[in-house]
């Protein structure tokens, strides 16, 4: 198709997932006009209409769909080109796509930006934040590199390395401090605080209390630990955080931290990636840095 650029393609990429034209231009680091210029262009090239455009958003016609999986398809395989090269040049080195679940980003990025420019200068890291299913999703299409989650992910076309083990922490408040300490059951009595459904930590938290998805009696859901850990402090229940995430958030509110009776919870977090991803080797060595950086002492809460 003589005149199509890859311009057309990513930003045609980006309508195409966001179903909005002032997200997708955002998204492209553009303004909304200079995109709709893009996407006219490409539907004179191609002929026909790939988007209905309606006051509520922007729609895939059925060419747009076909369309739209074509164009991920080959956006996929010329940033494997890019990847190509730079393992061919100077390994860990140049951008890297990292995806990492909220309830990591805040307490670990720091840390790894930081050893990750000590150790490996040549590495530029391009963070994005999300849950755990549009990071995957993102990885499967080729728009991140690796993705730092809670383990197993189980996906076959994905390799997962382990890096840190951390255990879960009961908040409370703090007038509760010299009481017993609950078991999974006595925490199921309790108005348990829980982040809103796609964060995987709510799982966990529900699976240790043994509580089905929906049969918990929490008396609200936050999108942050921040939040949850605040509701606690002002007398709304309890919650159980990750031990990474005390030393930030146990501060700033009066709460009790105390940890739980063996068994107790805790998750694995890894760093996982495509099998197909010519970085493959790189991210495995990017797995042994990142382990060496991020200490097993994560957080310090009070026994």
């Amino acid at each position: 198709m003589i005149g199509l650029t890859m311009k057309h393609l990513r930003y045609f990429d980006a309508l195409a997932r966001e179903g909005h034209f002032g997200r997708a231009a955002e998204a492209c680091s553009v303004t909304q006009p200079a995109l709709s210029v893009q996407i006219r262009e490409l539907e004179a090239l191609v002929g026909a209409p790939l988007i209905e455009r309606g006051p509520r958003g922007a729609r895939l016609t059925a060419l747009g769909e076909d369309f739209a999986t074509r164009t991920r398809a080959i956006l996929r395989s010329v940033d494997e080109l890019d990847a190509v090269a730079r393992a061919a040049r100077t390994p860990l080195t140049g951008h890297l796509r990292l995806g990492v679940i909220p309830t990591v980003a805040p307490y670990l990025l720091p840390r790894l930006i930081t050893g990750l420019g000590r150790t490996l200068p040549g590495l530029e890291l391009r963070p994005r934040e999300a849950i755990t299913s549009k990071l995957i999703a993102d990885l499967h299409e080729g728009r991140l590199d690796a993705a730092l989650v809670a383990l197993p992910i189980s996906e076959p076309a994905l390799i997962e390395a382990p890096i840190l083990e951390e255990e879960f922490v009961l908040v409370r408040a703090q007038a509760d401090a010299d009481r017993p300490v609950p078991g999974p059951e006595g925490l199921r009595e309790m108005r348990l605080l829980l982040l809103e459904e796609g964060h995987c930590f709510r799982d966990q938290a529900l699976s240790f209390c043994k509580l089905p998805a929906r049969g918990a009696r929490e008396i609200m859901e936050g999108s942050s630990l921040a939040t949850l850990v605040q509701m606690v402090g002002a007398g709304f229940g309890v919650t159980l955080i990750p031990e990474m995430a005390v030393a930030v958030e146990a501060r700033s509110a009066p709460v009790a931290l105390t940890r739980l009776p063996a068994p107790r919870p805790s998750r694995r977090l890894g760093l996982v990636w495509r099998k197909t991803n010519p970085l493959a080797e790189d991210l495995a060595r990017l797995a042994q840095v990142m382990r060496r950086i991020i200490r097993p002492e994560a957080g310090a809460p009070a026994e």
